[in-house]
C-alpha cells in the first residue's frame, strides 16, 4: 500500500528566512515553532509531503514557493540553546517539548500567489481553509489535495 501524499502551508517572515534562502541552502530545519497545534501538525508530516512556502509579514504576503518535507519530526535543538530566542527552559533533552521537520526546496513560483488572490478563491478553497479563516495565526497549516491544486492554479 502506498502512502498518501499530504500537503501543508508553512509561513515564514522573509526577513528571517525566505524562499530564496531555502533555494540557496536546499534543505533547512524548520526551527522556532512554539505553538502546540503547529507542532502537532509537524509530527504528522511524512517525507515527500508538499509544502506551500508562504511569506508572512511581507509587502505582499502570499505563497512564494514550493518545498517538500525532507524528514520526519525530531526535537528542535533551539529549545535547548540558552542563547536562542526559541529557548524553552521547561524543555529537556529527555523530555523535549518542541519538534521540527526539515524542508527541501522544490521551486520558486513564477509569480507569487498574493493573499488577496487567495482570499478571492474562498469559495473554491472551502470554509475549512485555515489561512483565510478569521483569527487563525498558525504558522503551519494542513492543506487538502483540492486546495493545493486550486492554489497552484493561481500561479
Amino acid at each position: 500500500m502506498s502512502k498518501r501524499t499530504r500537503y501543508w502551508l508553512m509561513k515564514s517572515e522573509p526577513d528571517d528566512f525566505s524562499i530564496d534562502d531555502l533555494a540557496r541552502v536546499q534543505v533547512e530545519p524548520w526551527t522556532g515553532v512554539r505553538n502546540y497545534q503547529a507542532r502537532n501538525f509537524m509530527r504528522e508530516m511524512q517525507v515527500g509531503d508538499g509544502v506551500l512556502f508562504y511569506h508572512s509579514n511581507a509587502d505582499v504576503p502570499g505563497i512564494y514557493g514550493i518545498a517538500e518535507v525532507a524528514c520526519t519530526a525530531y526535537p528542535d535543538p533551539t529549545q535547548f540553546d540558552r542563547k536562542s530566542k526559541y529557548f524553552d527552559e521547561k524543555a529537556s533533552r529527555e523530555q523535549p517539548r518542541w519538534e521540527l521537520v526539515d524542508v527541501r526546496y522544490v521551486r520558486t513560483l513564477k509569480r507569487p500567489i498574493a493573499l488577496d488572490d487567495i482570499r478571492a478563491q474562498a469559495d473554491a478553497l472551502g470554509e475549512d481553509f485555515a489561512l483565510i479563516r478569521k483569527g487563525n495565526r498558525l504558522s503551519v497549516l494542513p492543506v487538502t489535495a483540492a486546495q493545493w491544486k486550486t492554489l497552484l492554479s493561481l500561479e
